[in-house]
């Protein structure tokens, strides 16, 4: 009876802390409120479990990580051009995104999951374009 008891609640717990677990919408743009070439939002902050949906807006986008710009252990994703994509994040960390063709026109953005409160060492290294340099600075100063 007890181990029946306990099962219940964990299974209660597991079920109740997924629909804790929220979706959040990230539109990509050709033209949006930062400019053109955008994600909007350019920056999220998650907790862990929760979901991005990256929509493809207007066509010619995508999202994918940043090798260099992800938490350890993190799995790193790519999705298609023209395709809605959707990303559960459980690693705590900084995430970078970009749009691979228009990475050299700024689409990018950061994804803080947990609460990181500052830019881990390395995050803005390698080589990152100018225009997207100048929007990592902006969506990190949400930290």
């Amino acid at each position: 009876m007890i181990r029946q008891l306990t099962i219940a609640a964990v299974l209660g717990l597991a079920l109740t802390s997924a629909a804790w677990a929220e979706t959040f919408d990230v539109l990509m743009l050709n033209r949006g409120e930062a400019g053109t070439m955008v994600f909007e939002p350019a920056f999220l902050r998650l907790a862990p479990g929760d979901s991005v949906r990256f929509v493809a807006t207007d066509r010619g986008h995508n999202a994918e990580t940043i090798e260099g710009m992800l938490p350890e252990g993190a799995t790193p994703f790519s999705g298609a051009i023209n395709e809605e994509l959707t990303v559960t994040f459980d690693e705590t960390g900084l995430f970078g995104v970009r749009c691979t063709p228009h990475y050299a026109m700024g689409m990018v953005m950061v994804i803080a999951v947990g609460d990181v409160t500052t830019v881990p060492d390395g995050f803005l290294e390698g080589r990152i374009p100018r225009k997207a340099m100048e929007r990592f600075e902006e969506a990190l100063a949400g930290l």
